[in-house]
């Protein structure tokens, strides 16, 4: 043995851990049956809150260097998808709460007043790193993000509002990407006369389809509209700064065009990697929603429409947050802007080159 032995459960600290379970139940009477399996559950969460955001803050370092090592980005990759997979574990977890049924949670739940998720630091710390800053928080959610924590705790993740998140790591990350103009060659201006294409396409289908009834075919024409003037922000200066600095936008307009970019060009070689960081930050916004709404679902089981141990409106604040609080809602917003490959540009052959790999032999 090269090092000194150690014991299976002293590696583990589980006389620490299995000893953490204390039931307020317990101490100030009867003991409730189910109160050891809510601790437990959320102490699981909170072990793996730790883990996650071991991930993030090494992500985060990968991601911020300038250029990022390409070699990195598979390992950014890795560490986000286990995020995504433990995202699954912890949206698993809720089922096993719901085998507690409402009676049996209310035989502690006075007991824990006025404890609550809200103050789950780790959890804040998670939202905070990924890109969830205060300013982009409802009005209710800074409420009670501030008036249920200690002054230390509180400190902490003001502190941590400073810091740079993946979400502007990212960002920073996009806008350096080379291939969307160049001396010779604009895409953006291929893209746009491509889009026009599409769209006086789409509107001469819509107005020579006889099937549609005049109201029908006036609702379709204005999400036409709609549609172009999406496109129209995307490419005026002006009106996307507005929108970015009312945080409408959380990407800048060069970056959300170099995302726009990757997902078009997708299957060359040197974008298979970006792609799947986006797919990956799509993901955990997605798994996060849905733990969230899941969360919101089984308070209003569990409490109805009674106030949460917090002080919160229970499952109404719940499911108010799990739409507000998505961090990278700006990369699903990318459909909008993708186009058939039938009407995708064609790429030159100098900007070509760099896409793909290319190696030839010495013999």
């Amino acid at each position: 043995m090269k090092y000194p032995p150690i014991y299976y459960s002293d590696y583990l600290g589980l006389d620490k851990v299995l000893n953490a379970q204390d039931l307020k139940s317990k101490e100030y009477g009867k003991e409730a049956h189910e109160e050891t399996l809510f601790i437990i559950t959320h102490q699981a969460y909170e072990l793996w809150f730790k883990q996650i955001l071991h991930e993030i803050k090494s992500v985060n370092v990968l991601i911020s260097e300038n250029p990022v090592n390409p070699n990195s980005l598979g390992i950014i990759n890795h560490r986000l998808n286990r995020i995504v997979q433990i995202q699954k574990v912890l949206n698993e977890q809720l089922t096993i709460m719901e085998t507690m049924s409402s009676s049996e949670f209310m035989e502690f739940r006075d007991y824990l007043v006025p404890a609550s998720g809200f103050q789950s630091v780790q959890f804040r710390k998670i939202e905070i790193m990924l890109g969830l800053k205060q300013k982009y928080r409802l009005g209710i959610d800074k409420q009670f993000f501030n008036a249920r924590l200690r002054e230390e705790d509180k400190k902490d993740l003001l502190a941590l509002e400073e810091e740079p998140t993946l979400l502007e790591n990212i960002e920073k990350w996009l806008e350096r990407m080379p291939f969307g103009t160049s001396k010779k060659y604009d895409f953006w201006n291929e893209y746009q006369n491509a889009i026009n294409s599409m769209l006086q396409s789409d509107k001469e289908v819509i107005e020579n389809n006889q099937t549609l009834h005049p109201k029908e075919k006036e609702f379709e024409l204005n999400n036409l509209d709609s549609t172009k003037k999406s496109f129209d922000i995307l490419f005026d200066d002006e009106s996307y700064k507005k929108l970015y600095q009312n945080n409408e936008f959380r990407l800048s307009q060069n970056a959300k065009l170099a995302a726009i970019f990757i997902q078009l060009f997708r299957h060359e070689p040197i974008f298979q990697a970006p792609y799947r960081l986006l797919t990956c930050l799509v993901d955990i916004d997605e798994l996060f929603s849905t733990w969230r709404y899941r969360h919101a679902i089984m308070v209003h089981r569990m409490l109805g429409t009674k106030i949460g141990t917090g002080g919160s409106s229970g499952h109404e604040y719940l499911k108010k947050s799990t739409e507000n609080n998505r961090v990278f809602k700006d990369f699903f917003d990318l459909a909008t802007f993708l186009i058939p490959n039938s009407y995708v540009p064609e790429l030159p052959a100098s900007i070509k080159k760099h896409l793909g790999f290319s190696f030839k032999s010495s013999d």
